[in-house]
């Protein structure tokens, strides 16, 4: 038990350590800066890929249903746009 919960401390100290990047990312969109748009798209689909996989689980490693059904809504059902 006691393992479980320097897990938990260690995942919510990650999850601020996130909030503010994100942020950062928003802001890049939101205002002119010297950086190109799609260098700015391309950092901003890295982070949301590596959101998915590490959310609440590290589903990259250990794949299960919700990372089986995102591959599956990306790939076999895609939303045509």
């Amino acid at each position: 038990m006691c393992g479980l919960g320097k897990e938990r401390k260690t995942y919510d100290k990650f999850n601020k350590q996130i909030a503010n990047p994100w942020k950062d990312i928003t802001q890049g969109f939101l205002r002119p800066t010297s950086m190109s748009v799609p260098i700015l798209t391309g950092v901003l689909n890295l982070t949301r890929v590596v959101d998915i996989n590490y959310k609440e689980n590290d589903e990259y490693t250990r794949v299960r249903k919700v990372m089986k059904d995102n591959i599956a809504s990306l790939f076999i059902d895609p939303v045509s746009v």
